[in-house]
């Protein structure tokens, strides 16, 4: 059996814009306006990605230890510990998405930590549904726990080891394929899971934590079953590491937006918000699926746990315009923003802008509801489901929308105008059934 599958990665690096408006006044006194400075303005949303990026290590930390419990002593318990962890990993992570569109270190290393979708048949085992072969990859059911011998453009590659260094350096986007997603948060989250054979009917994955167990293998491959998930956890905590660097005072993230005027700055904040909001959210992780009521294009597609990454995905897009971040610990980040320079210079835009952020994280709050409930996000998207699709149609609109509040808030700020990534899905939805 052939599959066939279109793999859509946007990575734009495009512009966007930002800033920040504060009120003085004194008692009996009319309010004097104070202009805000786009240089504090920038400094607030680095300091708030350090905020995240240090609390997704934390997080990463906490499954890295719930990895090692599983593999000390595989159990239903520590297997389900394990797939929480990961779950509370994803809370602070997705919220740094908004970071990726602008900031090329960021962008560049995105890929090690959150590509989708993948190939999973290059790591482990899958369902013979899956398929045997494909047109676009040699690698598709290359199956490098069991194998440890795998041919990568024509050459026999050792395998033997399932060592870190192997998994990013040999095994990630091996020949060229973005597909062949070796490392990161998705990985994880299929050999925690295995793949969710329910297509858009209820349940996830549902890979046994005998996986795990060598006393009693199923599966086979137990012990490198765990190396590889060992390794990859390993990964997922330094890749994180170096992000925390890259933010902190003289890091190379934070010293690029050093380097910027302040508008340049400024466009870069608005080109995170409008790039998530439009192509990637609204068009590639939401739009794509909903077209072709597809479970295949859900983002955590093995663990149906999409409704949280699209939530904290919106959540932190709201978190750069207002300036604010609610850490782990219950400490909030925050200083002057790209609201208060769209105060100042259009009050009406800011509580237009503002009021459609809010909006959309409640739409994305309603497809929650719904996954609490009992109606994952793949049976949302479903062909026939009037409801569950009108609920996720209700999400995209509401992204779409501010993305035009967006847009004006560029102009408001007298920033040059920014091409926003956009999605085949949104803007030319014919293209996706050819």
């Amino acid at each position: 059996m052939v599959k066939s599958r279109v793999i859509v990665r946007n990575r734009g690096r495009l512009a966007a814009i930002g800033a920040t408006a504060l009120l003085t006044a004194a008692a009996f006194v009319l309010p004097a306006r104070a202009e805000t400075d786009a240089k504090a303005v920038v400094k607030t949303y680095a300091d708030i990605a350090l905020a995240k990026y240090e609390d997704s290590l934390t997080t990463a930390k906490a499954l890295d230890a719930a990895v090692d419990a599983l593999i000390a002593k595989p159990s239903a318990e520590t297997l389900n510990a394990a797939r929480d962890a990961w779950k509370a990993s994803r809370i602070p992570y997705q919220q740094t998405e908004v970071y990726r569109f602008g900031n090329p270190i960021v962008d560049d290393w995105e890929g090690r930590v959150n590509a989708w979708p993948l190939d999973e048949g290059l790591i482990d085992y899958v369902d013979g549904g899956y398929g045997t072969e494909s047109d676009e990859n040699s690698l598709y059911t290359a199956n490098v726990i069991a194998n440890k011998k795998i041919e990568i453009d024509g050459k026999e590659i050792d395998a033997s080891k399932l060592t870190p260094e192997f998994l990013s350096e040999t095994l990630q986007e091996a020949g060229d394929i973005e597909a062949n997603v070796a490392t990161g948060y998705h990985a994880i989250e299929f050999l925690l899971w295995g793949q969710d054979l329910n297509g858009t009917g209820p349940g996830a994955g549902n890979r046994p934590y005998t996986d795990y167990d060598t006393a009693s293998c199923t599966g086979g491959n137990c012990d490198r079953r765990a190396e590889y998930l060992k390794s990859a956890s390993t990964l997922l905590v330094s890749d994180l590491e170096e992000m925390v660097g890259n933010w902190k005072d003289g890091g190379e993230a934070r010293k690029a937006l050093d380097g910027e005027d302040a508008k340049a700055g400024l466009a870069t904040i608005l080109t995170g918000m409008g790039s998530l909001s439009y192509g990637e959210l609204a068009g590639e992780r939401m739009k794509l699926g909903l077209l072709l009521h597809d479970p295949e294009e859900e983002h955590d597609c093995f663990s149906d746990n999409t409704y949280i990454s699209h939530l904290y995905d919106a959540v932190g897009i709201r978190d750069a315009y207002r300036g604010s971040y609610k850490r782990l610990d219950g400490s909030v980040v925050e200083g002057p923003s790209l609201a208060n320079l769209v105060k100042e210079a259009d009050p009406a835009l800011d509580t237009e802008l503002s009021g459609k952020l809010d909006t959309t994280v409640s739409k994305m709050e309603a497809i929650e509801a719904r996954a609490v409930g009992g109606e994952a996000y793949d049976q949302q998207i479903a062909e026939g489901n009037a409801e569950g699709n009108a609920t996720v149609q209700a999400a995209i609109d509401g992204l779409v929308d501010q993305t035009k509040s967006i847009e004006r808030a560029v102009a408001a700020l007298k920033l040059d105008a920014i091409a926003f990534e956009g999605s085949d899905s949104l803007d030319a939805p014919d293209k996706v059934f050819q």
